[in-house]
């Protein structure tokens, strides 16, 4: 090869390795899932993935489910194994923040970049179909008599699940301190959890325990949402009168130290997913609410988010 035509060559591919992904071939993603198997994490990673490939904007999508604390054990491990990968992404969403704020661990979400909010929903909490509880109302006079009696199942603490249990015990005159909590690394444990009676309690998004509530192996007894959800009859906590109403969403982060022309590469291409049919099947099988959210407007929701969430655990008692 001529000394000329190296030269081209060699400086033709390094243009290339500059240019944002939307400016490239389809691209090979790797996408970090802070959680076990089964969950609602797993779930959005797993099906923006197919929508990526869907839309034609990822050739491949790998996948990696590293559970435990919140997310926070697959944080660690994105932050330092990724940095400056144009092709890493990371789901995570309000448990995340929840987990940072309890269990202050040594690195954040804050080191990683904001790419995209996409879905919200709201809690649902159900029992074993062979419960003695049958309302919300039967849980709260066992929670008064004896905190420690009820167990409570769901994600890691500082989950939102968590966070609800805590402030239903607040608003019943009940200590949080005292709440017997079970922490999952994924919803297939906590499902598993509550199937094998090990828990009086559990909690997750409805797309958790959907099929569950509907084959009659779990009773949902009230969701934490401001009214009652769309097709949904289960009453809220709040009609039921209790104090409690928080919600839950999910999005993916880039990994530290890429370019602002590549995060914004990376927002384009799950923006273009999420207008697939892969995407849209996936919501209304999953009965997901659309909350798109990129850029910039992403990473400010989310630092009102930490604030939120923190006042909330404060007054709740969690921390």
């Amino acid at each position: 090869m001529r000394r000329d035509t190296f030269l081209k060559s060699v400086l033709a591919t390094a243009a290339l390795g500059a240019l944002p992904l939307s400016a490239r071939a389809s691209a090979n993603l790797k996408m970090m899932i802070p959680a076990n198997p089964g969950g609602g994490w797993d779930t959005t990673g797993r099906a923006l993935g197919k929508a990526l490939q869907d839309a034609g904007v990822a050739a491949s999508v790998s996948f990696e489910n590293k559970g435990g604390a919140a997310g926070a054990i697959g944080l660690a491990q994105f932050v330092n194994a990724s940095k400056g990968d144009p092709n890493a992404l990371m789901v995570m969403g309000a448990v995340m923040l929840g987990g940072i704020i309890t269990g202050k661990p040594p690195v954040s979400v804050t080191q990683a970049t904001p790419v995209a909010r996409l879905t919200s929903e709201y809690n649902v909490f159900v029992v074993p179909a062979a419960s003695p509880f049958q309302s919300m109302k039967d849980v709260v006079e066992a929670l008064k008599k004896d905190p420690g009696s009820v167990k409570w199942g769901g994600g890691s603490r500082g989950s939102t699940e968590h966070i609800a249990a805590a402030m239903l015990a607040r608003d019943v005159g009940v200590d949080a301190s005292r709440i017997n909590y079970v922490p999952f690394r994924g919803g297939g444990e906590a499902v598993a959890a509550i199937l094998g009676n090990n828990v009086s309690v559990g909690g997750s998004g409805w797309s958790e325990f959907q099929q569950y509530i509907e084959s009659g192996k779990m009773r949902a007894i009230a969701v934490t949402s401001p009214t009652r959800l769309k097709g949904i009859n289960v009453p809220t906590m709040k009609e039921q009168g209790y104090n409690v109403e928080i919600g839950n969403w999910r999005g993916v982060y880039g990994a530290p130290g890429i370019t602002p022309a590549q995060a914004k590469a990376l927002a384009d291409m799950v923006v273009k997913a999420t207008r697939s049919k892969a995407w849209a099947e996936a919501m209304e099988k999953n009965a997901w609410t659309p909350a798109l959210l990129t850029g910039k407007e992403f990473a400010d929701f989310v630092d009102r988010e930490f604030a939120s969430l923190r006042a909330t655990m404060v007054k709740a008692g969690m921390v």
